[in-house]
């Protein structure tokens, strides 16, 4: 008698969705084409996913379940079979692997083999299946670079570390190491696209790509948010007070800037278009941080009791 999905995969009526997937993955890693020296591994591969296909979806295993349970009353389905009639349902392990091959984050065992899988079943021979080939997975990083790049632009010899699967379905590292130009002007959170350096392709297919995020290094002086930047100053009380003319170093190069009189502290100075200089340039936000020199000579303490008396009636406090 052919088995039912439940005696297919090894699992009990009762059984948990993990359970059904762990048992499915190790019957997987035994009878994949690919990988197996099983004489009946083809047939053995194809009535697992059809089986799986099924007891992984929640509708699909309801009905099947009311099937089982009455058999009389599923005139579409193979009576007395315990499984799909396949004629009649159109479930074969060849419809499976395009569906699972339709996954784009290649995040479960059984999307990795529905990839190398894709086109099984159906009376195929293993030397058409072989002529099918598959694009690779598209793979995301993201690295961090120093704010200078924004303006000038870089070449770097990077070294990844990416999350990906090997042909058993199991995760494993790999480490690549490449030279990427990063061209000036690439805002915060914005990708580098590197064609072909993702995930290899299956069969001869074409690989992936690799999208690489641009992330700015933010400083106890400087942060990014998209293209603008904005930069913590240091100011003299005078400077504020008098509204001077003071010269900064900033990621845009050496500008003079005036400052307005009675300057406060934490007030912020747009300078239009001297952020990230990309498409449509960010602005730079300088914030002031009024500097309070020590008084240590005797000169400068004097200064200080001279700037007392001259706003005495400043009051610091309100209360």
């Amino acid at each position: 008698m052919t088995k039912n999905y439940y005696e297919e995969l090894g699992v009990t009526r009762d059984a948990s969705a993990d359970e059904i997937k762990k048992a499915y993955r190790k019957l997987a890693r035994k009878y994949h084409p690919d990988i197996s020296k099983e004489a009946d591994a083809e047939e053995k591969m194809q009535a697992i996913n059809v089986a799986y296909d099924t007891l992984s979806n929640a509708d699909k295993k309801a009905e099947y379940d009311q099937m089982l349970d009455h058999p009389q009353g599923f005139s579409g389905f193979g009576q007395g079979t315990g499984g799909f009639n396949q004629g009649s349902s159109g479930f074969d392990g060849s419809q499976f692997y395009r569906q699972s091959s339709g996954d784009a984050d290649f995040s479960g065992f059984e999307d990795l083999f529905g990839r190398f899988g894709a086109g099984f079943g159906g009376g195929q021979q293993r030397s058409q299946r072989q002529q099918r080939s598959y694009r690779g997975e598209d793979q995301h990083a993201s690295i961090q670079v120093d704010i200078s790049i924004a303006y000038q632009g870089s070449t770097q010899q990077i070294t990844l570390q990416i999350p990906t699967y090997n042909v058993y379905g199991e995760p494993e590292i790999q480490r690549k190491t490449l030279e990427v130009k990063i061209p000036k002007g690439m805002k915060e959170g914005q990708q580098i696209r590197l064609t072909g350096q993702g995930q290899n392709g299956i069969n001869g297919g074409e690989n992936g790509d690799l999208y690489i995020e641009i992330q700015y290094k933010d400083t106890d002086r400087i942060r990014v948010e998209g293209a603008d930047v904005y930069q913590t100053i240091d100011v003299a009380p005078w400077e504020a007070g008098l509204g001077q003319s003071i010269e900064v170093s900033t990621p845009a190069g050496q500008l003079k800037v005036n400052l307005p009189k009675n300057a406060k502290n934490g007030q912020q100075l747009r300078l239009k278009d001297k952020g990230i200089p990309s498409k449509t340039a960010g602005n730079l936000y300088l914030i002031i941080n009024i500097v309070l020199p020590a008084a240590q000579s005797e000169q400068e303490q004097q200064a200080y009791q001279q700037f007392a008396e001259a706003f005495s009636s400043f009051k610091a406090r309100t209360s």
